[in-house]
Formats: C-alpha cells, structure tokens, sequence
C-alpha cells in the first residue's frame, strides 16, 4: 500500500489492510515520514521513505494574513478538480526512485494507493503489478486529476519505457452510491469502517438524558490553517441552541489560542469519533471525508461547513440526500444565527435524522473489508 503523505488520505485504507492482513496476506505500507505515525497506530507494518512533506505548510502558502482557507482560496469548478492532484504528480517525481526499489525488493502481488497518488501508478507499470485506487468518500475531483496527471507524468513514464501513465485496474468506493458525486466514475464497493485512529473509551461517552449532544470537529489542518477564530465562533454559535451539549475536539496546540468556552462545550483532545458517537444526535464538521462518512455510518444528521476542495462536494451531497444541511460560504458561516438555525432544524426536524438513518442503512449493506479482500485475492 503507498499513500500521499497525508495521514487523513491513507485512514481510509486502514480497514482493508487489516482485512488483508487477517487472510493471511503480507501487507506493507510505503509512506513518507509524515503517515509512519498513523500506520503504526492501525497496527501495520511500514517502510519510511522520502523526506518528510508537512501539506499543512504547503497550503500556508496560498492563504494570506489570518485568512482561512474558504476566504483566500477560490472555489474550484468541476473541471478544475485536477488541481488537486497537482502537489501530489510533483510528490511522483521525487519519491519515484525509492519506491520502485523498495518494490523490487518487496515483490509485492498487488499494490492499493490511495486516490491521488501517482507514483504507484508507474511502479505498478514498471513492476507489471495491478494498481488499485482507494477513494476517500465524495470524489468530485480525482477522476479529473488522474487525466490530469496523466499528461503531468508522461514524460516520467517515457524516460522509464512506459507507454504513458498506467491506470489503476479498479477503483475501490467506500461510498455509498447515492452519496457519491454524480460524475464520478462507477467504482466497487467497500464499506467504510471508521478508523480515526486509537483511543480509549473517554469517560463522559455517554449523554444526560433529555440533553441534545452535538459533536463539532474540524481536524487539526483546518484548525492548523487559521481556523481558531472559526471554531470559537462556531462553538459559541451552536451553544445558544436550547437543550444541548457540545463536545469538540481540539489538539492541545489550539487550546490557548481557542480561549474559554461556553458553559455547555466541553473542549476535549481528538478522539476517535467512533467511540462516541453512538450518544450524540448531529455532528459538525469541515467536510473531511473520513468524518463525513463516520457520522453517516453512526446514522447523524450532519452541519457541514466547507473551507475548501471537495469538502464543498461533500456538503451537497449530504444536503441533496437530506442528511445535512450545508453552509458553503463565508457570510452564513460566520453569522451565529445562520449556524444555530441550521443546527436546530438538523435536530427537530425528523426528516433530517431519518435520511442520515437510511444513510447508514445503505452503507452497511454494502461489501465488508474481508468480503472485498476475498475477492481481490481471487482476482489477482
């Protein structure tokens, strides 16, 4: 398995390694220095290679003064998706040479990558191994990306005998498929298991009775791109909402700057939403993929506000299959009665509840991890 060097773009994966791994298949992660951390976490055995990449610091670079990323950075159109990929056919370049040695070395049957990255494409191609890509969730942008890098690389695939780019063999979806993005290529089935990391049961897991519990979580790269100021204004927007409890996940770094919180939040360390969703009844959140579609595992409504990518994408979803409600712009996300609207109405209003609950229905009847497992043993 190889990944860009992004911990949140290889989690996605966690799952079918673990079920690769529990059929007896030798499985091993090559990954920048940046994701060794959450490879060792989920159990599994890695190779550090490249230098270290720090994404956050590469998005700095488009943000000016203390703007976040929503403010500063245009809303791409759909045939401008590719971009996404851009930083990640550059990363191709650099990295391409210790990959394949490491493969050479590895021998490896099948390589799984993660939806934008490149470089197993030409190892896969080099090695004469099947390359499949994993999506993360919405992708509104990666089918896009992939013609894209197909021009980008065809001179690196040239200079190694390669008639062009390869393509992966498949695309592997944990998206449900009325949640997915219409324009996005028909992938096969995974169904999305929630690794957000290990953790322990917190303590305050559980709700009071009659009190509603929203989640809010942003992650550490929209809080890390100067978005503090939009988690303190979100969080005392949602705690005028009547009868609820906020819980929200902040690493320490952000605490200070963050300052004190309404009476009714309860700021705590991330932890793996998995654990606690099942006593809350909406969720927050940026549009990340990996939280986006762990709370539509969980059946919650969700408050989506977009910074940036296809977070956008992600919002329109769940708002167009009535299990979120999604405030794409700058003005309704900083205006605190937009915000405390929007979550009420995602609490009261049934329908909401009842589309995320039909959601997840959907999503758990899709292939298992070890089903899909199964099967690509088969195959390839």
């Amino acid at each position: 398995m190889t990944t860009t060097p992004v911990p949140t773009h290889f989690a996605p994966l966690v799952p079918l390694a673990w079920a690769l791994r529990a059929a007896g298949h030798d499985v091993l992660v090559v990954a920048q220095p940046d994701v060794i951390p959450t490879v060792r976490s989920a159990g599994l055995v890695a190779v550090s290679a490249g230098e270290p990449h720090d994404a956050i610091k590469s998005v700095r670079r488009l943000l000016t003064g203390d703007k976040r990323p929503l403010e500063a950075i245009p809303r791409f159109a759909p045939e401008q998706m590719g971009i996404l990929g851009r930083v990640w056919m550059r990363h191709a370049r650099a990295v391409l040479p210790e990959y394949l040695a490491i493969a050479r070395s590895f021998q490896p049957q099948l390589i799984i990558a993660e939806k934008l990255e490149y470089t197993a494409l030409l190892v896969g191609g080099l090695a004469g191994v099947p390359v499949l890509h994993h999506r993360w969730g919405v992708d509104a942008g990666s089918d896009v990306a992939l013609r894209d890098a197909g021009t980008e690389l065809a001179d690196l695939a040239a200079q190694h005998g390669l008639d062009g780019l390869p393509l992966p063999a498949e695309k592997l979806d944990p998206c449900p498929p009325s949640l997915q993005f219409p324009s996005a290529e028909p992938g096969t089935p995974i169904r999305f298991v929630p690794f957000n990391g290990s953790g322990v049961l917190p303590s305050w897991h559980r709700a009071r009775p009659g009190v509603r519990r929203v989640v809010v979580s942003f992650g550490r790269h929209i809080l890390a791109l100067n978005g503090v100021p939009h988690l303190r204004r979100v969080l005392r927007a949602c705690a005028t909402v009547a009868d609820i409890e906020v819980i929200a996940t902040c690493e320490e770094e952000f605490r200070d700057a963050v300052g004190p919180v309404p009476p009714r939040v309860r700021l705590v360390a991330p932890t793996p939403l998995h654990l606690f969703l099942d006593s809350c009844d909406a969720v927050v959140h940026h549009g990340g993929a990996g939280t986006a579609l762990t709370a539509t595992a969980a059946g919650l409504p969700q408050l989506v506000l977009p910074q940036w990518a296809d977070q956008f994408a992600t919002g329109e979803r769940l708002q167009a299959l009535g299990a979120g409600i999604s405030l794409d712009d700058v003005a309704s996300q900083d205006d605190p009665a937009t915000l405390a609207d929007a979550l009420e109405t995602l609490l009261s209003l049934a329908e909401h509840r009842k589309a995320a609950e039909e959601l997840s229905r959907e999503m758990a009847g899709m292939p298992s991890p070890a089903a899909v497992a199964a099967d690509l043993a088969r195959r390839y």
